[in-house]
Formats: C-alpha cells, structure tokens, sequence
C-alpha cells in the first residue's frame, strides 16, 4: 500500500482540513508501530512491523487521530501543543470512532469472529467470566450492605470495619454497594457496571447500559458520550440565558435601591 492510497484512506474516514503527510519509513520498530508530528503534521509508520495492510491501517487511524485532535485543539488555541499527555478519553473516545468508520467502509476490519476457536473463547470469557464476575460482585455489594446495617445497629463503626476486619479499599467497598443499589445488568462486567452505576438517573443509566450491551464502543466512548450529554443538558439556548441574567439583575437592583432608601433616610435624619 502506498502513502498516497494510505492518506486517501484516512481522509474518506474522515474529512480533515489541516494538511498532513504520511510516510512509511521502511523499517521496523520494537519500541512503536507509528509516531505524529504535531509541528508539522506528519505521520511516520514503521511498515515492517505489519504482518498485512489491514494491521498497517489500524496504526494510520491511530495516529491519524492525534492529527484530528491536534487540529481542534488549534481551532480554539493557536498556541495548542502536543507536549502533554496525548492517550486521553477524548483521544480513545476519537479513535474508537474513527476506527468504526473504517470498519464500516471496509478499510479495517477487526476479524475476530472468523477465528473459530477465538469466537468461542469469547463467548466463554463474555459468558463465564464477564457475567458472572458481574454478578458475584454484585452480591458482594447486597452483602456489604447488609454489614453496614448490621455495623448500624451494635454500634460498630463501619467504616474500621472495613479497613482492618474486610481489608477493602473504600472506594472498591463504595463501588460494590453502588452497583448493588442500581441493578445493573452483569452481562456489561463489573467495570462496566461501575461506570453506569455512577449515573444519578435510572433512564440515562439505561442509555447508558444499552450502549454497552449493543456493543462496538470501547468504555472511553461511552464515558465521552456521557461527558458530551451532560455538556449539552448545562448549555442554554441564548434568549434563556438572557432571561435569567435580567432576572439576576432585577434582583440585585431592588436590593441596591432598598439600600439607598435607607441610607437617604439615615442622611436626612441627621
């Protein structure tokens, strides 16, 4: 495959306007499979670390999204710079997508499900695992509960407890006593179970749940919808905003005229 055909398979993922460059350097890397360039747009791909083109388009889209990124970043900081951490939600979240349009559109394709003895060896970690690692923690959660209560009544601080009889870190103690209250469903894994237990509302738990039962969203996807979700639910249209800064003000001149009376009936009096 050649860079040209690469970069025009990058660019039918997805559109981007910030020129860039790909190049295969001919060689083989056991430190890393691609590096971006930020400064100058370039992507570099060790191509004799890859055993097929399909490998070789896994690492263009991966470093690909450190372009598309960087390029947002500039939009609303022309001084933006890739110095800090570069493997963030927002860049997993990208990629995920990226790599789903790419699977969609035939340049990539994941091909687990091929592999017979891997296509069952799934099934049984999803099934005998997964499940019902979901579900023993679970009933972990219903029965730390049930210690708590039993702490409540002789007395007992709940909390010492759990550090030096239990031996539980707290946050794994709060976490297992969350998903036990939200009945989440096991089949998503405990981790997964976490991330929707943390959601305040029984529907947006649900939503969220769906997202993983529907599958083909990494858990950094899922949290990026979640976060844009939010955004958009604390964003107001403009007249809104208008609205209620009018109220604001209305409110802090009745009080400053309040204030005046009195301090002119306080100068007349003298």
């Amino acid at each position: 495959m050649t860079n040209d055909k690469i970069k025009e398979i990058l660019l039918d993922v997805y559109e981007t306007e910030l020129d860039f460059t790909v190049t295969q350097t001919g060689k083989e890397s056991k430190r890393v499979n691609g590096f971006y360039k930020p400064d100058t747009h370039e992507i570099f791909l060790h191509n004799l670390n890859f055993k097929s083109d399909n490998q070789l388009v896994y690492t263009a889209v991966h470093e690909y999204t450190h372009h598309v990124i960087t390029e947002q970043k500039l939009k609303f900081d022309p001084s933006y710079s890739c110095n800090s951490k570069v493997h963030t939600q927002e860049f997993w979240a990208k990629f995920g997508e990226l790599l789903g349009i790419a699977e969609q559109k035939g340049y990539y394709s994941l091909g687990w499900e091929s592999n017979p003895e891997l296509k069952a060896l799934t099934e049984d970690i999803r099934t005998n695992y997964l499940a019902k690692n979901g579900e023993l923690m679970q009933e972990f959660g219903k029965k730390l509960s049930r210690a708590w209560e039993l702490c409540k009544e002789a007395d007992i601080r709940y909390e010492d407890y759990i550090d030096r009889v239990l031996c539980l870190p707290r946050s794994s103690e709060r976490d297992m006593r969350r998903v036990a209250a939200s009945d989440v469903n096991p089949a998503i894994g405990f981790d997964n179970m976490k991330l929707v237990a943390s959601v305040k509302k029984k529907d947006d738990r649900a939503d969220i749940e769906q997202e993983f039962l529907q599958g083909g969203k990494s858990p950094s996807t899922v949290r990026e919808l979640m976060k844009q979700k939010a955004a958009q639910k604390k964003s107001e249209d403009p007249r809104t905003k208008l609205e209620r800064e009018r109220s604001r003000l209305e409110k802090t001149i009745a009080q400053l005229t309040h204030r005046l009376e009195v301090v002119e009936e306080s100068l007349a009096s003298m």
